[in-house]
């Protein structure tokens, strides 16, 4: 189980949508992993269950969109991946001493929008 490397990405303007099926076939393709993921693919995502990286259903949490060719963080998509972690939409199945880990590189993309994280209002 693991937390991916903060890459602290380019963010996408604020008010930028979210569609996280969308974006998930643009990094796909601009990844190169259609056949399976790989470490630009991995890089759009907080968490990945290390025991299992090629299988497509062990990355969670994806906050990262292909935009203009470039990979940029979509804060919708990091405020959206702060309420999961928090217990929205039933939460997200992640280890617990992972959850931590995964505030610690949610937070650092918080703190680049001047936001505050929802677990520290």
């Amino acid at each position: 189980m693991t937390v991916t490397r903060f890459q602290d990405l380019p963010l996408a303007d604020r008010d930028r949508d979210w569609d996280g099926d969308a974006a998930e076939k643009r990094v796909r393709s601009w990844a190169g992993a259609q056949d399976g993921p790989n470490a630009r693919y991995r890089d759009a995502h907080v968490w990945y269950d290390g025991d299992d990286p090629g299988n497509f259903g062990s990355y969670k949490l994806p906050i990262a969109d292909v935009i203009g060719g470039e990979l940029k963080v979509v804060p919708r998509a990091v405020r959206a991946a702060g309420g999961v972690i928090q217990g929205a939409r039933g939460g997200v199945d992640v280890p617990k001493e992972e959850v931590d880990r995964i505030k610690s590189h949610l937070a650092k993309y918080y703190a680049k929008m001047g936001d505050t994280p929802p677990w520290e209002d």
